[in-house]
């Protein structure tokens, strides 16, 4: 069943269309990423599909029980945000808040938030500062506050900017995980066209005039493919 319906769907950001005629469907388990140049409109995909911004025209369908508040996002942060005063467990839990009924964190909320900092290694660092972490352990962090939040669908905007090489191929390796052995849909802007084809099951390349979508073998024999990455082989 399509957790994400998208027919016809025209953006506007500002006053100005920035996509027009978007068509692709998310199925429960896919693993699509959102690729294309600066200015096609994927942050504005992205805002929309959480609700935060209405479509121009088209139809954005959440299928399968999908709520909006039950989308786990992992957004680009700021440096204000890399600063703040909180501890690991503090940030994790607040992934539940969507849910929380009453003043306080339920047990079982406690619970998950514990489960999560484990998948993700991070468990260590529960009572260390956010703001005192490494660039990738923050990024472990904002992924299991993210995980508190759903149990079908990760929405990750950017997730590697400002990380290292060898920190964003261990972020890969995870997001990988979470889809395969938790069966957690995933959708990731990305401007790493090379980790895009070589992670996810499908393709959204956004252009101003009009998009692509589709697995990553028919993206790959695709004109839209071959212009965009001027002819580089990805493997």
């Amino acid at each position: 069943m399509a957790l994400i319906d998208c027919k016809g769907v025209c953006l506007g950001y500002d006053g100005s269309v920035v996509a027009k005629d978007l068509n692709f469907c998310v199925e429960k388990g896919n693993y699509l990423c959102i690729v294309g140049e600066n200015g096609s409109g994927k942050s504005t995909l992205v805002k929309s599909i959480l609700g935060l911004i209405e479509t121009e025209s088209g139809h954005l369908h959440m299928g399968d029980g999908l709520k909006k508040r039950e989308i786990g996002y992992l957004p680009q942060q700021s440096e204000a945000q890399r600063d703040f005063p909180a501890s690991v467990r503090e940030v994790v839990l607040s992934g539940c808040l969507a849910s929380k009924k009453g003043i306080f964190f339920s047990r079982a909320q406690k619970q998950l938030a514990q489960q999560n900092m484990q998948r993700l290694d991070i468990l260590d660092l529960k009572d260390k500062c956010y703001r005192n972490l490494s660039g990738g352990q923050q990024q472990r962090v904002l992924l299991a506050r993210a995980l508190c939040a759903t149990k079908k669908l990760l929405l990750l905007d950017e997730p590697v900017t400002g990380l290292d090489p060898v920190v964003t191929a261990d972020f890969y390796r995870i997001i990988e995980k979470i889809n395969r052995e938790y069966g957690i849909t995933i959708i990731m802007v990305s401007h790493d066209l090379y980790s895009a084809v070589n992670y996810s099951s499908h393709i959204l390349h956004m252009k101003k005039d009009g998009s692509f979508f589709g697995t990553v073998g028919e993206y790959l024999e695709s004109d839209v493919y071959k212009a965009f990455s001027g002819g580089e082989s990805n493997a």
